[in-house]
C-alpha cells in the first residue's frame, strides 16, 4: 500500500502564513510575525524532504515482483481532488498535484532556498515598515510557486504562474510609495502579461491538438505507438492510433509556450522588467529573481519537452535565443555600477545559459545548471545585500571599497560565490556550465557557434565578477566610516549554508544526475550518446581558461591599475557610453511601444473616444432630459386654471383625431364587466351639417 504524502499540504502551509500574517500581522508582535513567517516554508521543505526520502531511500520491505528493496513510494506520484475541477463535454480537467524526479528538484530548491532567504529576510527588513506586510508576501510568492511546480498539468501550472506575478509585482513595488519601485512593479507585471498572452494561446492550442491538459497525457501520445491492434469479426487487423498534430502544429504550440518562459525567465526580447525589479527588498531579488520565479520559464520547457523533442525549429529558437540573452547581457553588465544591477543582468545571463542548454537538448544540464545558480546567485544577492545593510543603502560600487576587513563573513562568502560563478574548479558552477557548453559543442554545426558563444559568455562573467569583487572589497574605502553597519547573525547564517552548497552543489556530477532525472526527463532520441573523454576535457581546459583570463583583466583594470579603467572608458567613449546605457534599449521600447500607446491612449482614446464620443452621447442624452424635463414640468405647476387648460386642450386633440383620421363607418365601444359586457355601437357617423350626409 501506497503512504500518502500529503502534497497538499506544501502550498498550503505558506499560504496559511500569508492569511496569518496578512491579516492580523499589524496587530501581532514582531517575534510571532517572524515565526509565522518561517514556520510555513520551513514546513513545506520538512515535507519536500519527506516525500524524497520515501521516494528515493528504500524501504525495508521488499518488492514482491522483483524481490529487491523498493522505496514506498513510486514516482511519478500524483495526489488529485476526488471530484473533477473542470469537466465540461470533453474537457475534463483534474485539480492533481504530481511528484517525480523534476518536480521533486525544483521543490527542494524553491523551499529549500526560499526558507533560507526566508532567514536572512528577518534581519535585513528588521527596521522596515510594513513587516508583517513584507513576510505575507513571501510566503503568498511560495505558495503559487509550489503550486506551479507541482501542477499535474498545464493549466493549474497557469494558476501558479500568474500567482507568482501577482507575487512579484507585490514585492518589487513593495516601497510603493517610492515613484522608481512602483513603476518597476507595474513594468513587471505588464511585460510578464504579454509572455503569459503567449502561454495562454499555447494552453488553447494544446487543448484543441491533444484534447487534454495533462502532461503525462500529453507525453505519453508520443511514446505510444501509431498503430493498435483490434478486433474485427473474429479476426485481428491493424488499425491507426489516435493521430498526433502535425510538426507545423507543434512546433507553433512551442513558440507559444517560449513566449511564456521568456517573459517569466528575461530573455530576449522580454528581459527588460527585471533589472528594474531591483528597486525591491534583496531578498526579493535573492529569492524571486535569482533562484525560484525567474527558472519557471526553464521548468516550463522541461516539463514540456516531449513537445519541443517534436519541433527542432522551436528548439533551435530556443538556443539561439538563450545564447542571444546569455551574451548579450553579460555585455551590460561589465559597464554597470550598481551592485544589485550588475547581479541582475548576470540572472538574465546565466538563464540564458539555461535556455542555451534546453535548446541543444541538454535538458538535465540546464537543470542542473539551475540548482547550482539558485546557490551561487541567491548568495550573490545576500552578500550584496549585507554589503549595502552595512553602507546605509547605499548601492554604487564606486563609493564602495577596502569592505574586505569591515565586513569578513561577507567577503568570505562573496568571494566563494564570485569563483563559482566564474567557473572555477571544483567549484558547483564548473559542473553545470561545462556540461551546457559540452552539450552545445557535440550539437552539430549550429552548436559550434553556441559553444563559442558560451564560451565569451564566461570571459565576460568572470571579468564582471571579480570586477564587482575588487571595486567593492579591495583598494581604499570610498566611503565614510559612519556609514557603516554590523550585520545580524540571521543574514550571515544563510549565507554560509549558501556559501557550502556553492562550494559542493555540484559534486554530484552531470551523469548521476542526468541518470536521476532519465524517467522524467526520457530522451527520444540519442544525445551525444558516448561522451568524448579527450574532447570533454579540452574543452573544459578552455572554459578555465577564459574564466582566468576574466579574472586577470579584471585584476589588470580594477586593482593593479585601477586609473586604467577610466582612461579605456575615456578613449572610447562611445562604446562605453552605448554599453552604460544598456544600448538603449528601454528607450528604444519607450520610443516604439511606450509613447506611441500613450499618445493613442491619450489623444485617441481619451479625447477622441472618451471626450468626443462618449462624452458627447452623453452630454447629448443629459441635454434631451432636460430640455424634455424644462417642457414638462410646466405640466406640474399646481395651478387649477393651468390643470383645466391642459385638459380642454387634451380633449379637443382627442377630438380633432376622431373628425381626420376616425372610421367612415363609425366605432364601437366595448366596456368590460366582471358579469355583464356592455357594447355601445355608434350607429352613424357625425355629422356636422355638411351637405349631402
Amino acid at each position: 500500500m501506497t503512504e500518502s504524502l500529503h502534497l497538499w499540504l506544501i502550498p498550503i502551509l505558506p499560504f496559511a502564513g500569508f492569511l496569518l500574517n496578512g491579516v492580523l500581522g499589524a496587530r501581532l508582535p514582531k517575534w510571532l510575525v517572524s515565526a509565522i513567517g518561517l514556520l510555513a516554508p520551513l514546513g513545506s521543505f520538512v515535507l519536500v524532504v519527506n516525500a524524497a526520502s520515501a521516494a528515493l531511500i528504500t524501504a525495508p520491505k521488499t518488492c514482491a515482483e522483483c524481490g529487491s528493496a523498493a522505496a514506498s513510494v513510486a514516482m511519478p506520484y500524483a495526489e488529485t481532488w476526488s471530484r473533477p475541477w473542470i469537466n465540461l463535454g470533453t474537457l475534463h480537467v483534474d485539480f492533481s498535484f504530481v511528484i517525480d524526479q523534476l518536480s521533486l528538484v525544483m521543490l527542494l530548491v524553491v523551499t529549500g532556498v526560499g526558507f533560507l532567504i526566508h532567514i536572512y529576510s528577518v534581519g535585513y527588513m528588521g527596521d522596515e515598515e510594513g513587516y508583517a506586510r513584507f513576510f505575507s508576501y513571501l510566503n503568498l510568492f511560495l505558495f503559487f510557486m509550489t503550486v506551479l511546480v507541482l501542477a499535474g498539468n498545464v493549466l493549474l501550472m497557469f494558476v501558479g504562474w500568474e500567482g507568482v506575478g501577482l507575487a512579484s509585482y507585490l514585492l518589487i513595488g513593495f516601497y510603493f510609495s517610492k515613484t522608481s519601485a512602483a513603476n518597476a512593479g507595474k513594468k513587471a507585471f505588464i511585460v510578464n502579461r504579454i509572455g503569459d498572452f503567449g502561454f495562454l494561446i499555447g494552453i488553447f492550442l494544446l487543448l484543441a491538438s491533444f484534447g487534454t491538459l495533462d502532461f503525462a497525457q500529453i507525453a505519453a501520445r508520443f511514446s505510444a505507438s501509431p498503430f493498435h491492434i483490434v478486433i474485427q469479426n473474429g479476426a485481428p487487423s491493424l488499425s491507426h492510433g489516435p493521430a498526433l498534430p502535425s510538426t507545423a502544429v507543434i512546433t507553433v504550440i512551442c513558440l507559444c509556450l517560449l513566449i511564456g518562459a521568456a517573459g517569466k525567465s528575461a530573455q530576449l526580447p522580454l528581459y527588460v522588467w527585471l533589472p528594474d525589479a531591483m528597486e525591491g527588498p534583496t531578498p526579493v531579488s535573492a529569492l524571486i529573481h535569482a533562484a525560484t520565479m525567474v527558472t519557471a520559464g526553464v521548468y516550463l520547457i522541461a516539463r514540456t519537452h516531449a513537445l519541443f523533442d517534436h519541433a527542432p525549429v522551436a528548439l533551435a529558437i530556443v538556443a539561439f535565443v538563450g545564447a542571444a540573452t546569455a551574451l548579450f547581457a553579460a555585455t551590460i553588465a561589465v559597464a554597470q555600477n550598481d551592485i544589485k544591477r550588475v547581479l541582475a543582468y548576470s540572472t538574465i545571463s546565466q538563464l540564458g545559459y539555461m535556455f542555451l542548454a534546453c535548446g541543444v537538448a541538454a535538458y538535465a544540464a540546464g537543470i542542473f545548471h539551475l540548482v547550482t545558480h539558485a546557490f551561487f546567485k541567491a548568495l550573490l544577492f545576500l552578500a550584496a545585500g549585507s554589503i549595502i545593510h552595512a553602507m546605509g543603502g547605499e548601492q554604487d560600487m564606486r563609493k564602495m571599497g577596502g569592505l574586505r576587513n569591515r565586513l569578513p563573513v561577507t567577503f568570505a562568502t562573496m568571494t566563494i560565490a564570485v569563483f563559482t560563478i566564474s567557473g572555477f574548479p571544483p567549484l558547483a558552477a564548473f559542473y553545470s556550465k561545462d556540461a551546457i557548453l559540452y552539450a552545445a559543442f557535440v550539437h552539430g554545426p549550429a552548436g559550434k557557434l553556441l559553444w563559442f558563444v558560451g564560451l565569451v559568455t564566461a570571459l565576460l562573467t568572470a571579468f564582471y565578477m571579480f570586477r564587482l569583487w575588487y571595486m567593492t572589497f579591495l583598494g581604499e574605502p570610498r566611503s565614510k566610516p559612519e556609514h557603516h553597519h554590523s550585520t545580524p547573525l540571521s543574514m550571515l547564517v544563510p549565507m554560509v549554508i549558501l556559501a557550502a552548497l556553492s562550494v559542493c552543489g555540484g559534486w554530484i556530477g552531470i551523469e548521476r544526475f542526468s541518470a536521476f532525472l532519465a524517467p522524467s526527463i526520457s530522451a527520444p532520441r540519442a544525445r551525444a550518446a558516448s561522451t568524448d573523454v579527450q574532447l570533454e576535457l579540452v574543452l573544459t581546459l578552455l572554459a578555465v581558461t577564459v574564466a582566468l583570463l576574466g579574472w586577470f583583466l579584471a585584476h589588470r583594470l580594477y586593482s593593479s591599475k585601477p586609473e586604467r579603467a577610466a582612461q579605456l572608458a575615456a578613449g572610447y567613449p562611445a562604446g562605453y557610453k552605448l554599453v552604460a546605457n544598456k544600448f538603449y534599449i528601454d528607450e528604444i521600447y519607450d520610443a516604439i511601444f511606450v509613447k506611441p500607446l500613450m499618445a493613442f491612449s491619450k489623444y485617441i482614446l481619451g479625447w477622441v473616444v472618451d471626450t468626443a464620443i462618449l462624452g458627447g452621447i452623453a452630454w447629448l442624452l443629459a441635454g434631451i432630459a432636460s430640455f424634455t424635463g424644462a417642457i414638462l414640468q410646466r405640466w406640474q405647476s399646481g395651478n387649477l386654471r393651468s390643470y383645466a387648460a391642459w385638459l380642454a386642450a387634451g380633449a379637443a386633440a382627442i377630438l380633432i383625431f376622431v373628425l381626420l383620421w376616425g372610421s367612415p363607418h363609425g366605432w364601437s365601444l366595448t366596456l368590460l364587466h366582471p358579469q355583464t359586457v356592455y357594447k355601445v355601437t355608434h350607429i352613424t357617423t357625425l355629422h356636422l351639417g355638411q351637405a349631402g350626409h
